[in-house]
């Protein structure tokens, strides 16, 4: 039974890759099965309709995005450290956010249950740092407007590193960021 489970992932890995590189709706099932190595009925038995791989793929990078994310944003260490070392990780910034390009797929965002989806990375992310920020002592509503401030650094970072075709244009801003953000958070802790 273990052949059928394995059909289904590589299908999901083939679609998330393709997806991210040329997107939703410029992917058709041909190229994930051709990508994937997988028989056309395993396709069809798995995901009956293009929307079903969408769906599949697109949660799976979901969830994978936000465990690693809450994984580095957990810890022993200080709220600051763990959001510096969140911000300041390496990105393949050029490439771009692997969702956040999905935020610019038609295919994606006029389908109500692919585009929730989506917007669940987001709002986790953000509740995510919410957290940390008010580990770090700011109030509710000032942990918050930092939280989807120093997501739309990272966005925004992705976008611009992409644009210039400059890796270093995403660690410019996260710096800026950091440096703004650090004298108000450090005498907090």
């Amino acid at each position: 039974m273990g052949i059928p489970n394995e059909s289904r992932e590589r299908l999901v890995a083939a679609a998330r890759d393709l997806y991210a590189s040329q997107g939703v709706g410029a992917t058709s099932p041909r190229q994930v099965l051709a990508a994937s190595g997988v028989g056309q009925g395993s396709l069809y038995h798995h995901f009956p309709a293009k929307h079903d791989l969408a769906l599949a793929a697109i949660s799976a990078t979901v969830a994978d995005s936000l465990a690693a994310a809450a994984g580095e944003l957990r810890g022993d260490r200080p709220a600051l450290d763990r959001l510096r070392a969140y911000l300041e990780r390496p990105r393949d910034t050029t490439n771009g956010c692997r969702i956040g390009r999905l935020t610019s797929d038609q295919a994606v965002m006029s389908d109500a249950e692919l585009a929730a989806e989506v917007g669940s990375y987001f709002s986790g992310l953000v509740e995510r740092l919410t957290e940390v920020f008010g580990e770090a002592g700011l109030p509710d509503g000032a942990a918050s407007d930092r939280a989807y401030a120093a997501l739309a650094i990272v966005q925004g970072g992705y976008v611009l590193s992409r644009a210039l075709a400059d890796p270093t244009a995403m660690q410019r801003a996260v710096r800026g960021f950091v440096s703004m953000l650090s004298p108000a958070l450090e005498e907090r802790q």
